[in-house]
């Protein structure tokens, strides 16, 4: 049955797996440079045609930034959910379906929409860079996803929609300091699409559909860090969208609704101050929760072994009802004043943190049987 409560760290998201279809496999309907039939085709089976508002007349530098992890995202996620359409199609082990409430086919569609949907938010996000004459349009890259079961994919469709969600409020903010008005509304109609797509894994997966009364932030540098850890290889240099990649922090314990000690690693070898020897005193795990100030905890038993580090820290549960996604970082200061101040003060990040209530007794929560 699907799990009650669910963990993710980038590392963790990042564990390579055996699995049926081709890495990176793409749409055979011209994505993402469909011709005018074929973007019809796009455009019918996601219920909606793509807006034919003009582009804005003006893009900060920081907007072209945006798009280009919006691209970078979208064409991802295309692949992801193509992946889980190909393994149902072809009654692959583990992605049978088994619910009670939608059939083989009714499941296929919802993701065929899903994925035309997240095919017209790529180009629209290329088609946007293009108009600007950006120095980089992101295109497919080839991808690994750990998910070996179709309860594993549903959940790591929800927990990745979260992180989008997170990150979209993170560029609208951007858009507001930077004057740029113009994909305010475009945006926003993604983001409530994104909801709704999350309502829906979210029931799959035996949870309320609405997860908190102000979902989680995020910030672009922790969204960029989190998807590399699925990119096997890309046609172009990811070096040039000009985000942090952060080492990964996993979270090495199962999380609970209640307060307890969480154990993390991170691999920090690459990081110059961090050594035998260092003093590590002054780190935190800063965790984001909902429309929170961030929450930082002090680290305790530290050890550095071969450039990773091992520690644990607080999971304040109650106090700040960490219920749904958490999103933590490991930082070298505390007190921050917003989620955009950790960037320039993280050692490793992000671990994605799942704690959900089951809906419904186990014995009758799951839609789907799983090996599991």
């Amino acid at each position: 049955m699907f799990s009650q409560y669910l963990v993710y760290s980038a590392t963790l998201l990042g564990l390579s797996t055996a699995y049926a279809t081709p890495r990176g496999t793409v749409p055979d309907d011209g994505f993402p440079n469909p011709n005018p039939q074929q973007l019809l085709s796009i455009e019918q089976q996601a219920d909606g045609l793509l807006s034919n508002l003009p582009p804005p007349p003006t893009l900060s530098q920081a907007g072209i930034t945006n798009f280009q992890l919006i691209a970078f995202n979208e064409n991802l996620e295309v692949s992801f959910f193509q992946e889980i359409i190909s393994n149902i199609t072809n009654h692959v082990p583990g992605f049978e379906v088994e619910s009670s409430t939608y059939s083989e086919a009714a499941l296929l569609e919802v993701l065929k929409t899903v994925k035309a949907q997240e095919e017209l938010h790529a180009i629209t996000a290329i088609t946007t860079l293009q108009n600007f004459k950006a120095p980089l349009v992101p295109l497919p890259c080839t991808y690994d996803f750990p998910s070996t079961t179709l309860e594993e994919a549903i959940t790591l469709a929800e927990t990745l929609t979260a992180v989008v969600l997170g990150t979209l409020q993170d560029a609208e903010q951007s858009f507001a300091q930077n004057g740029d008005d113009g994909p305010v509304r475009a945006v926003s109609s993604v983001i409530g699409q994104e909801g709704e797509q999350n309502g829906f894994y979210r029931v799959l997966l035996n949870r309320k559909p609405s997860e908190k009364p102000f979902l989680t932030t995020n910030v672009a540098a922790f969204a960029f860090s989190a998807l590399q850890q699925f990119v096997v290889s890309c046609p172009f240099d990811v070096a040039q969208i000009p985000l942090p990649i952060f080492p990964g922090l996993s979270v090495l314990t199962a999380p609970e609704a209640r307060d307890m000690y969480l154990s993390f690693s991170a691999d920090l070898s690459g990081n110059p101050q961090v050594h035998e020897g260092s003093d590590f005193a002054g780190l935190f795990v800063t965790y984001l929760v909902g429309q929170q100030l961030p929450i930082s905890e002090p680290i305790i038993n530290p050890k550095f072994d071969g450039g990773v580090l091992t520690f644990d820290a607080l999971f304040p549960f109650t106090e700040n009802i960490m219920s749904g996604l958490s999103i933590a970082a490991l930082t070298n200061a505390s007190n921050f004043a917003n989620a955009d101040a950790l960037v320039a003060n993280t050692l490793a990040a992000p671990g994605l943190i799942q704690v959900n209530d089951p809906l419904l007794p186990s014995s009758k929560a799951s839609n789907y049987s799983s090996s599991a």
